[in-house]
């Protein structure tokens, strides 16, 4: 009946506009989910950057790190994500956040759950996992979180192996930020500052324990550490990040202007002024 229904009665695909055949919760073809791809290449051990040059990936200090993260080491130990935030993953991304088709939470909480799976060995069994909070002005607006549904489909796909423990509200945003879009890297940190705190309720919970932190993109970061900055600093032990996807602002560029770039930001971070570059 369904496939009867579906010949007669086809939706379109929200990425492709294909026809769908099957009937689906998901408004999205089984060829788009297929080109979720991970990230392909090295990557900073840090950040998650891409590395496309020998001497940026400080290969000669014996670790595939940018240039910023040699010079400039984030509180968080490591971030990762899902993939590169491009093609369907990014339209999925968009299809959740500023269409509300929340139905795209489950395949993107298991993207998600990919990215995490291997950081079991590191974070240990007793881990939390924490969304990056809204406003409250921003949550009614939407009316939901996008990392907290992604973040609790993720968990679902992860199993019991990974026994980590989801607190929604240990973390709140106390002022509304205006969007990071268009900001340098020093603006971003500057409208980031103080926008967040760890609720009392849950210093109890996350004291001596590691967190992954939550979201659905990483760009510069700049809201990633901010983050780990107001958990370490409320007792946490080490906080690691996880996103659905990640902004690689180096790919377009030559091996010469990456490693150009990563000289200047790092130059940038250590005297606080900013060449360019949300989580």
């Amino acid at each position: 009946m369904e496939s009867l229904f579906a010949t007669f009665f086809p939706g379109d695909c929200r990425i492709c506009s294909d026809p769908l055949l099957n009937i689906s919760r998901l408004p999205v073809c089984t060829d788009c989910l297929t080109k979720i791809k991970p990230f392909q290449g090295s990557q900073c051990d840090i950040c998650g950057e891409l590395l496309v040059s020998r001497n940026f990936q400080g290969e000669e200090q014996g670790s595939p790190l940018c240039g910023l993260c040699q010079q400039v080491r984030p509180t968080y130990i490591r971030a990762v994500s899902g993939g590169p935030y491009e093609g369907v993953l990014r339209d999925l991304v968009h299809l959740l956040k500023y269409d509300r088709v929340q139905t795209t939470a489950d395949i993107l909480g298991k993207t998600l759950a990919d990215a995490i799976a291997p950081l079991f060995d590191e974070v240990g069994p007793n881990a939390v996992i924490i969304p990056v909070p809204l406003h409250n002005s921003k949550h009614h607006q939407r009316g939901f979180n996008q990392s907290e549904r992604v973040a609790m489909h993720a968990v679902r796909a992860l199993g019991k192996e990974f026994r980590a423990e989801l607190i929604i509200s240990a973390l709140q945003r106390k002022r509304a930020t205006t969007s990071q879009t268009g900001l340098t890297r020093h603006q971003r940190r500057l409208n980031v500052r103080g926008a967040f705190a760890v609720n009392p309720l849950h210093k109890r919970i996350i004291a001596g324990r590691n967190v992954i932190l939550v979201d659905d993109v990483f760009t510069t970061g700049t809201t990633a550490q901010e983050c780990a900055r107001v958990l370490v600093r409320a007792g946490a032990a080490q906080v690691w990040v996880a996103t659905i996807a990640r902004v690689s602002r180096l790919e377009p560029f030559s091996a010469l202007e990456v490693s150009q770039i990563g000289q200047e930001e790092a130059a940038s971070a250590a005297t606080g002024n900013a060449i360019g570059g949300e989580f």
